[in-house]
């Protein structure tokens, strides 16, 4: 409704004008964009009997895989392979079922927490820690991938995921993006713009709040006063779900749901997920310092992993071969990431300046070329050290 169309209209006795039941130009009902009262879950309900085998146990493989990640990359940080890793434990759930979620063809936006996620999208361990390990802006063709580059200040991914949704429906494709953050990034401006446009422009986008908590240190109740996070969607006039962040099979349903919403022409969809932080922040990071051991414990007792063994126990699915299949293909994946993360790369410096823009700036290319000079002549003087050193001008 414009300004105009609230001038037009006829003001009634003790209404504001515009704001009239059953106008030309309807508000939206809030009822039906509102989240439910309680976290949807699956798992240890009645719910759960009817979920299909196949999806609960590749369900289990990659939960088990990436909690063997999590592991292998946080002592990668102690053996100082890795630069910083903010490790996913006890949100591997989120993690699994959001790559799980998305077509080859759709779009995944994810934050510099979610590596678990890029690599159970199918892009290489190695690729997914190369801006974690220090080597460069992202390891991975994010084109061919259909995966943005890990993001690292909160909340930009947002927008992003916003506009390429946006973009692809305006040239036919039925693509839809999804956004993963955190509950800090909801307290980012880029959050609310990213929202309102997805609204107003009805993309066919989806965001998911991996609400673990904490924003490093920033407990949630110092956040936000909403009941929930999923009860901002309301404000910006799309749909609210909550769910249960640690069952796998919940958080896959909610996405799924709302992922084919999107691409159906249903436009976006908030997702807020209730999960836990199990390890610090970072390996830099003293979690002690802000919350108890006894509130990790309560959270490790509703364990994504445990809770879907639980699950395929109760339905006759884990057997040993499965257990030990998941277990071997966990140890694989670690024993290549030690392998591969063995050997430091070979790093072109020049590469600093191959994505920045599509056709270079002029101050782009005078930094390439000073920077192709300072080569060249650390070079030369190298090659000169090295003949002077064989001619025994340094063994004097």
């Amino acid at each position: 409704m414009t300004v105009l169309d609230h001038r037009n209209q006829p003001a009634e006795a003790d209404t504001v004008p515009g704001w009239r039941p059953g106008a030309t130009a309807p508000r939206t009902d809030p009822a039906p964009l509102l989240p439910d009262a309680e976290p949807h879950r699956v798992l240890g309900t009645p719910a759960a009997a009817d979920a299909d085998p196949e999806l609960l146990c590749e369900l289990y493989r990659r939960l088990v895989a990436g909690r063997r990640y999590n592991q292998q990359a946080t002592t990668l940080t102690k053996q100082g392979r890795l630069a910083v890793y903010p490790a996913s434990t006890g949100q591997e759930a989120c993690q699994v079922a959001a790559a799980l979620a998305l077509r080859p063809t759709d779009w995944l936006f994810p934050s510099y927490r979610d590596t678990l996620a890029v690599v159970a999208r199918g892009v290489d361990p190695l690729q997914a820690l190369t801006l974690l390990r220090g080597d460069a802006h992202t390891g991975y063709d994010p084109r061919a991938t259909r995966t943005a580059p890990l993001c690292t200040p909160l909340a930009t991914q947002v927008p992003h995921a916003v506009g390429l949704a946006h973009a692809a429906r305006l040239a036919g494709d039925d693509t839809v993006a999804l956004a993963l953050l955190g509950d800090g990034g909801t307290s980012e401006g880029d959050f609310h713009e990213g929202l309102n446009f997805a609204a107003v422009l009805h993309a066919p986008v989806v965001f998911l709040v991996q609400n673990n908590g904490y924003a490093i240190s920033v407990p949630l109740t110092r956040q936000s006063a909403a009941p929930t996070l999923a009860h901002k969607a309301v404000g910006y006039g799309m749909p609210g779900r909550l769910v249960d962040g640690n069952d796998a099979l919940a958080v896959h349903a909610v996405l799924t749901e709302a992922v084919e919403r999107a691409r159906n022409g249903g436009g976006p969809t908030l997702v807020e997920a209730l999960t836990y932080r199990i390890e610090a922040h970072t390996n830099a990071d003293d979690a002690t310092r802000y919350r108890q051991a006894e509130e990790v414990d309560a959270w490790r007792a509703h364990d994504p992993v445990r809770l879907l063994e639980d699950a395929l126990r109760g339905r006759g699915l884990l057997d040993e071969r499965l257990a030990a299949d998941a277990a071997e293909q966990a140890e694989q994946l670690a024993a290549r990431m030690r392998a591969e993360f063995h050997t430091d790369p070979e790093l072109d410096p020049m590469s600093l300046f191959a994505h920045v823009y599509a056709e270079p700036t002029q101050q782009l290319r005078e930094q390439a070329g000073q920077l192709a000079a300072e080569l060249a002549a650390e070079a030369e003087a190298g090659s000169g050290a090295g003949n002077g050193a064989g001619n025994g001008v340094h063994g004097r």
